[in-house]
């Protein structure tokens, strides 16, 4: 952590534009970053608040947040700090702008005029009047279309959640998980509606060998989309079992459970975060099991879902380069009949 602050420091001092972004992720409550990826505190005693770890899995709570100070720590690791230093551990790195990158992603309802940290209560539940329905609203089902996604098939795997926030009444496509949460998704947010877990997906009948791994739930949408598309007749969507971890940080989560299989495909986004989860799961696993990089596949995309629309793009320009040629030539004027 000693890395980590003299990276902010040597940012701080280099450009006015990184200091404004760590200033403003200091600003952000360590409490509401928790709860945005899905954590929420076990108890409160006077200004301090205490959780399950997010750092690894505990059965009593040792992380402590101080709601006055806005700084955390962590008892069994002994570490603590802000909200940087949180998120430089979830995301094993100690690189700045990729750091401000993520929290700036997880938050991006901090802006007034939607879903503010601010206004918020440490106690307050963040999704209240919450209705969970089959995915159908129009608005949703065009963001999907537009992220290249075969609606069908989101209507099959993802529902659709209704809830209030602040006095404003929301929706957004809701992929559940296996401990009853949900990861939601709109045009303008994505989060987190608790138990922050991991999706894993089994087939019916005999246990398969092999299991494709997703960061997020887009980008499993994104395959089965891609898989529909290639092989129409023969899809094979239902020959390997499917994990989305929902947050590199939930990489530990899926360890135990991906021992039971042979075969590890992994689909994880071009970047540090999904080079450290591959990682870990090769330390766990390297020797015994056949683990695979599939990120090769889209390379020079950052994840799964842009290689899907670039993807959509080439075609749709082929398709208007055919219709273009095979438009009957014009009439030369002539007498009518």
């Amino acid at each position: 952590m000693v890395r980590a602050k003299r990276k902010i420091n040597q940012f701080t001092n280099y450009s006015n534009n990184y200091l404004m972004d760590i200033q403003t992720a200091k600003q952000i409550r360590i409490a509401d970053y928790l709860h945005s990826l899905g954590y929420s505190p076990v108890k409160q005693q006077g200004i301090n608040l205490w959780y399950k770890s997010p750092l690894r899995e505990e059965t009593e709570a040792s992380f402590k947040v101080n709601i006055e100070r806005n700084q955390w720590y962590d008892f069994a690791l002994g570490k603590g700090g802000g909200t940087i230093e949180l998120a430089s551990h979830l995301y094993a790195t100690d690189h700045i702008p990729y750091i401000l990158e993520r929290i700036a992603e997880q938050t991006p309802h901090i802006r007034p005029d939607s879903f503010s940290f601010g206004k918020q209560s440490s106690s307050e539940p963040r999704f209240q009047q919450l209705e969970i329905v089959p995915l159908s609203s129009p608005a949703l089902l065009s963001y999907l279309q537009e992220r290249g996604i075969n609606t069908e098939l989101a209507k099959r795997e993802c529902r659709e959640a209704h809830f209030t926030n602040n006095g404003k009444r929301y929706f957004a496509i809701a992929f559940p998980n296996i401990s009853g949460g949900y990861e939601i998704r709109n045009r303008y947010f994505k989060g987190c509606i608790a138990p922050k877990e991991i999706s894993h997906i089994r087939q019916a009948g005999k246990a398969r060998e092999t299991c494709y791994v997703f960061e997020g739930f887009m980008d499993y949408l994104s395959f089965l989309t891609l898989r529909l598309e290639n092989c129409p007749k023969f899809p094979e969507l239902d020959r390997q079992d499917y994990m989305v971890l929902n947050s590199v940080s939930n990489v530990s989560k899926a360890l135990y459970p991906l021992g039971s299989y042979e075969r590890i495909h992994c689909f994880f986004d071009n970047d540090r975060a999904g080079m450290e989860a591959l990682r870990q799961i090769r330390m766990e696993y390297g020797r015994d099991l056949y683990i695979r990089d599939a990120s090769q596949t889209y390379s020079g995309c950052k994840d799964l879902n842009e290689y899907l629309q670039k993807q959509a793009e080439r075609n749709r320009q082929v398709q208007s380069v055919r219709e273009t040629h095979t438009q009957p030539p014009k009439k030369k004027n002539g007498f009518r009949l």
